[in-house]
């Protein structure tokens, strides 16, 4: 529990900023998963489509240090070469 007005507006505002970044993180993988669906079936045209999409909301939580922006790059770079191989 908080014992300050400072210590209760932080633990308020880490509360917040906690759910925000669940969301967004939560939005990175639903589309990571995405492309790997795409990927599972064999459908090159919706994999480059939905790895777009995701190559965008990854690199926004990196540009917003949500995640590491390695983290970023080999989720990207992993993802491009499966496609890549569908040929």
């Amino acid at each position: 529990m908080a014992n300050s007005k400072s210590a209760e507006k932080a633990a308020r505002q880490a509360e917040k900023h906690r759910a925000r970044n669940v969301a967004l993180r939560s939005r990175a993988r639903s589309g990571l998963r995405t492309v790997t669906a795409a990927i599972g079936k064999g459908d090159k045209a919706a994999a480059t489509a939905a790895h777009r999409e995701a190559a965008s909301l990854v690199d926004a939580l990196a540009s917003k240090g949500k995640i590491h922006r390695n983290k970023a790059a080999r989720h990207k770079s992993r993802l491009a070469a499966r496609i890549k191989l569908m040929g």
